[in-house]
């Protein structure tokens, strides 16, 4: 068995996780993925979580093309509203939630407004409520034109949070939410990207939209910003950049 110790600074951490990885792991009981899995919650407290372990390995495309195909299944399943019932965290941080009809709107306040109003320099904070604040109106009606429907969201979608054995494709530490289902590919490109199996076989079940490119730079804002909050400097560059292809695009659509 794998124990995970509570470490973070929030005594419902490891709850929501779990809460997180049985919402995944009934949703893939209603597809046809038998190469796609996600760990059992054996047990859980506010000090640890209790799942069986994973002998994790290196990806075989094989594997890597099972991932995108599950992903793919996963998001086609309906969703009603987008959000999700309660606040959960996504790594280290806080990530707010709520129901809501309106995605833009959803993605505005509490993704993007949220990360920004918990910068704690102030000249920077600033700048970046003045980027939204020009940029929000078109921010909202562009990403509810260019999402059909909400999907459950693995939500903090990077190669650490997809482990493989000899067998399956596992995915581990989820953030939950409804959302665009093109929020969870672009996460899997913040950090460099999954190979090429991957994304081929989430394409052949259901293609990514002519938009993808632009919605990947303004979804990953949103994980730009939390690891700025995170982890400081080295991530303000990214998020200036970002912000300036957010206006770019919205500019010229």
């Amino acid at each position: 068995m794998f124990c995970k110790a509570n470490t973070s600074p929030f005594p419902d951490a490891l709850e929501r996780e779990a809460e997180g990885l049985r919402l995944l792991r009934s949703a893939l009981t209603k597809i046809d993925c038998p190469r796609v899995g996600v760990p059992e919650v054996v047990s859980v407290n506010r000090q640890e979580l209790v799942l069986p372990e994973i002998d994790a390995r290196a990806a075989t495309p094989s594997l890597m093309a099972a991932l995108g195909e599950g992903l793919a299944y996963l998001h086609r399943l309906p969703g009603q509203q987008y959000g999700f019932g309660r606040d959960n965290y996504i790594g280290l941080s806080p990530q707010k939630n709520r129901w809501s009809d309106n995605w833009g709107e959803f993605f505005r306040h509490d993704r993007l407004e949220y990360q920004i109003s918990r910068i704690q320099n102030d000249p920077v904070r600033k700048e970046f409520e003045q980027v939204l604040a020009r940029s929000g109106d078109r921010l909202e009606a562009f990403l509810n034109q260019e999402c059909d429907r909400p999907s459950l969201l693995h939500g903090d979608l990077w190669a650490g949070n997809a482990l493989f054995d000899d067998q399956k494709a596992w995915l581990i530490d989820p953030a939950v939410y409804y959302g665009d289902r093109e929020a969870d590919l672009a996460m899997t490109e913040f950090f460099g990207g999954f190979s090429p199996s991957f994304y081929q076989a989430y394409d052949n079940i259901w293609p990514r939209t002519p938009f993808y490119p632009r919605k990947r730079d303004i979804y990953n804002l949103y994980h730009a910003l939390n690891h700025y909050n995170l982890f400081g400097g080295g991530y303000l560059g990214q998020c200036r950049q970002l912000l300036l292809n957010l206006e770019a695009t919205l500019t010229s659509t």
